[in-house]
């Protein structure tokens, strides 16, 4: 169930980042995309009955932590690219007066 929804997730934010006509649209919804990768990664990655890896704990299977510490990063990194982005949007309004790809492609800008 995890699987669907995350693609769901997936699927709305690529739907928003095609027909979106605004920049800082297109980074929400570079962002929405990004939120469906990392649960449709850590959905495959889920095993049914597993424990967390806690010290004390004998003869249990735990989960294993490696992909949970990779999703972090990428959670952290993709924190990164939305505030550049966002700053890169401001920039360009401040600069150019909109943020619609329309005008800013027409101008020659991008």
């Amino acid at each position: 169930m995890e699987i669907y929804f995350s693609s769901l997730v997936i699927i709305i934010g690529l739907y928003g980042l095609c027909n979106s006509k605004n920049l800082i649209k297109s980074v929400v919804c570079l962002n929405i995309s990004q939120a469906g990768i990392i649960l449709l990664f850590l959905g495959i990655v889920h095993s049914k009955g597993d424990s967390i890896p806690i010290v004390g704990t004998i003869g249990a299977s735990f989960v294993d932590p490696l992909p949970q510490a990779l999703m972090i990063t990428a959670i952290v990194i993709g924190a990164s690219v939305t505030s550049l982005a966002l700053m890169i949007s401001i920039k360009l309004f401040h600069e150019y007066g909109t943020l619609e790809w329309a005008d800013l492609f027409r101008k020659g800008k991008i």
